[in-house]
């Protein structure tokens, strides 16, 4: 295999996706550029851990499968940072435990980083409803509230402000330079589903290495599972809440300037858009138009009350987060 080697890295805390965790990590397997190695990294959950390792105890075919425990507070960041400095390859990429990935996937990754200077590369991630089809409200403007790549973003391979998370990897490096995943941001099991924590470390890296390139690729895709909970408004109400929650926390860490940047553009250019086409297909009598265009209107105001919420909190010193190193693995 040429290039660099690809660790993969799942983070998985509930045996409810017990079959979805197995479905990703055999869509890593059946790359046609093999991963160095896959890193099942597990939040908290010893049965699930045990689980898994009995599970992979030997690993079919000669695929590497490394199942750990996170070493850090429960949450996805520190799970990540588990899984990086564990990692063994050069480049460390991040797939959901409720997606699986097209066989190119780490493919288009690989080929981005011939470039020297491109620190990370992202892909599309596409929705799969378990109702079969997407609910006639939901904005495609608002696939990020269910993981997915939204309406707004660029098309091809181009140069982003940050990737997203659940379809990500990065140069060993990056991490080497910016440091970890934050903990404190992002999500941790039963809490509300607060994210952007790839958001901050993605500005963070670029402020460390201001020559980096951060790419997205839209040849590599995952299919990721929404479940018929997240079809419902009330949890679009929730998450895009959070959202705004979570901004607030990069903001603080980046500044607004930095940290809002993309989110400014998006605002008042993609969301708009996306209303205007909401009220035309509901003057066509299309399903869902006015709905649409609700969901939109509603999105912003409920993410900008969040937003506040969060300005204040981290005003009165309420949320804290911390940016930890992450050590070299050993090579072997």
């Amino acid at each position: 295999m040429s290039g660099p080697g690809i660790s993969v890295v799942i983070c998985a805390y509930t045996e409810d996706r017990w079959e979805d965790i197995l479905a990703a990590v055999s869509s890593v397997h059946a790359q046609s550029r093999p991963a160095l190695e896959t890193l099942l990294v597990v939040d908290h959950n010893e049965t699930l851990r045990e689980r898994l390792a009995k599970e992979y105890k030997e690993s079919p075919d000669g695929n590497v499968v490394r199942v750990l425990a996170n070493a850090g507070p429960r949450g996805l960041s520190a799970g990540r940072n588990t899984g990086i400095a564990a990692a063994r390859g050069e480049i460390v990429a991040f797939l959901d435990d409720d997606a699986v990935a097209e066989r190119d996937w780490l493919l288009h990754f690989a080929e981005a980083y011939t470039d020297e200077r491109v620190m990370a590369v992202g892909g599309r991630t596409v929705p799969v409803w378990a109702s079969g089809r997407r609910p006639d409200w939901f904005p495609e403007e608002f696939d990020w509230v269910v993981g997915c790549t939204y309406r707004g973003l660029p098309r091809g391979r181009v140069r982003v402000r940050n990737v997203l998370g659940g379809n990500a990897s990065f140069r060993r490096t990056a991490f080497d330079a910016a440091g970890g995943f934050a903990t404190g941001i992002g999500r941790d099991g039963d809490k509300r589903p607060l994210g952007c924590e790839e958001t901050e470390l993605c500005i963070r890296l670029s402020r460390a290495r201001p020559d980096a390139v951060l790419l997205i690729d839209d040849r590599a895709v995952i299919h990721h599972r929404v479940p018929e909970i997240r079809e419902h408004f009330r949890y679009f109400r929730t998450r895009t809440y959070a959202e705004g929650l979570s901004k607030a926390l990069v903001a603080r860490s980046v500044g607004a300037e930095k940290g809002l940047e993309s989110e400014r553009r998006y605002a008042t250019r993609v969301l708009p858009a996306g209303v205007a086409r909401g009220l035309r297909d509901a003057l066509l009598a299309r399903p869902g138009g006015a709905g649409r265009a609700g969901a939109i209107v509603a999105g912003v105001l409920t993410a900008a009350g969040g937003y506040v919420v969060g300005s204040v909190r981290a005003r009165r010193g309420g949320t804290t987060f911390r940016v930890p190193e992450v050590e070299v693995a050993a090579r072997e």
